[in-house]
């Protein structure tokens, strides 16, 4: 178990919000003098301010486009409350437990940085809903990313001052049961605090924690599914070796044809068979992956910059009041548009390789559709026919959500918010492509293997002719993935390696990319 502790100055990266979200790392906030003086000093300015001047932004006044309304001085500690119940509108379905944990730990990095004017207190109460797994219900839908995620946030903040629902025990339960039955008091917001809970970016930014990390795992899986297709086609392995590279040597693109080269370095010395070159699905491969793995730094970078900075709005710095607009999630929405894109064209490549594989005109001598079926039998057998139109169906899918969301922003409250990120949104659609892809993924990963077993029945090809990283692949993909002789649905076998390749457990170049 990995543990952590979140002070002013520690950054938290991608993977150690990605082991929060498991529960294979915890995370506490630090003790030290001179962070907790940082934070208390930040609260006691803005209780200075108010008392000293009486107006003050989202603690005297109201909301947005209600700047200009006055709060009573008696309503003040009521403002929270409302800010916190007016935007408890949310639709659609809500995170799952691990994306609600990515949730209050990026929304704890970015509070910690000290700039929000949040109590220790508040800080506290987050970290003891992390710590007991008291998780918010939070529906995904009703933000357009400025100012930040204020409704799905506002569900996080409902939970603090004990109202809505939470997951506790893997069970949906009213906040206020939770409480009672574990003796915690409902928390009670400062002015300010509902504010800069809500006026921020991690519901969009904890989403594209995790649309990296699946993306960057699809990457490798493709790249070891290209491997293994040329190995299947009987195809040219010199379509990856290191000179040809070398001519052209953007990193990404350099790099996944290294890891190709390294599946085929026991490719038998009569490949390639038939065509001199291959087609582009196989071909253009590196070129094809290489562009996301090339950009995935960049992405990881616009994530990690976010989810480590403050971005509520107005800020507190030097006993003064900043007011601006880091709320605003025009990064995260343009790497979720982008990652997007990127992990559609890594479907499209799977999809032609599988169209490959199983057309018995394209694909080297192969059985139509792959079917295990020889003689008479064979008449009545279909393969591979239906899992290929359905890899085609959710490729289409996944290309039609690549429409980029950043570049449909709406006017809203009143034309104050009147440009906005749709950040949410781009993170929402980038794992909906994620998953139809990982999906075409699962269909591929049938293809290949039924491919390969085709070929080892006909002694064309040996686990001889595996490296010792493919033969683990396959070994470790054979336990979902029986031969497939007589037609048999394969719907439940598509759903177990899909759950395989979400939760990262096949091997694949792990100790390349480190």
């Amino acid at each position: 178990m990995i543990s952590i502790t979140l002070d002013a100055k520690r950054s938290l990266t991608i993977e150690e919000v990605d082991a929060i979200s498991r529960r294979e790392a915890t995370l506490d906030i630090s003790n030290d003098p001179e962070f907790v003086t940082l934070i208390s000093d930040g609260a006691d300015f803005l209780r200075d301010q108010f008392e000293r001047e009486g107006a003050v932004y989202g603690v005297t006044t109201g909301y947005g486009d209600s700047v200009e309304r006055a709060v009573p001085v008696d309503l003040v500690e009521e403002l929270p409350l409302h800010l916190s119940r007016f935007h408890g509108c949310g639709l659609g379905e809500v995170l799952n437990i691990p994306q609600s944990r990515m949730v209050l730990a990026v929304r704890l990095s970015s509070l910690c940085r000290g700039y929000s004017g949040v109590s220790l207190e508040l800080l506290r109460r987050l970290e003891l809903l992390l710590k007991n797994d008291i998780l918010p219900v939070i529906p995904s839908e009703g933000s357009v990313g400025a100012s930040g995620d204020l409704t799905p946030l506002s569900y996080v903040a409902a939970v603090l001052i004990g109202e809505r629902d939470v997951w506790y025990k893997d069970e949906r339960k009213s906040t206020a049961d939770v409480y009672a039955e574990l003796g915690i008091s409902a928390y009670k917001m400062r002015p300010k605090e509902a504010l800069a809970i809500m006026n921020g970016t991690s519901v969009m930014t904890a989403l594209a924690v995790e649309a990296f990390m699946r993306g960057e795992y699809l990457s490798q899986l493709t790249t070891r599914l290209t491997a293994l297709t040329s190995l299947a086609l009987k195809g040219n392995p010199h379509h990856f070796s290191k000179a040809l590279f070398a001519a052209k040597p953007h990193p990404g693109q350099v790099k996944a044809a290294a890891w190709i080269r390294s599946d085929l370095v026991n490719v038998p010395s009569s490949f390639p068979e038939g065509r001199l070159q291959d087609r582009y699905s196989t071909r253009c491969a590196p070129h094809i992956i290489g562009v996301l793995e090339d950009m995935l730094p960049v992405i990881r970078r616009m994530i990690e910059i976010e989810m480590n900075s403050a971005n509520d709005n107005p800020l507190i710095h030097d006993r003064q009041i900043l007011h601006g607009g880091h709320f605003y999630g025009g990064h995260i929405a343009f790497a979720m548009d982008s990652l997007k894109n990127l992990v559609a064209n890594l479907a499209d490549l799977l999809d032609r390789q599988l169209a490959v594989l199983v057309d018995p005109k394209f694909n080297n001598g192969l059985p139509a559709n792959l079917s295990g079926v020889q003689g008479r039998r064979s008449s009545i057998n279909h393969g591979l026919k239906a899992v290929q139109i359905g890899a085609s169906a959710w490729t289409a899918e996944a290309l039609k959500h690549t429409m980029p969301a950043s570049v449909f922003s709406r006017s809203t409250e009143s034309h104050n918010q009147d440009k906005v990120s749709m950040g949410t949104i781009a993170a929402r659609d980038a794992l909906r492509v994620l998953q139809l892809s990982e999906q075409v993924a699962a269909a591929q990963i049938i293809a290949t293997v039924q491919a390969l077993r085709l070929r080892e029945r006909q002694n064309e090809l040996s686990s001889d002719h595996y490296s010792h990283d493919v033969q683990q692949f396959l070994s470790q993909v054979a336990c979902s993935v029986a031969f497939i002789e007589e037609d048999r649905p394969l719907d439940d076998c598509l759903r177990l390696l899909i759950s395989q390749i979400q939760l990262r457990q096949f091997s694949l170049y792990e100790e390349e990319r480190k």
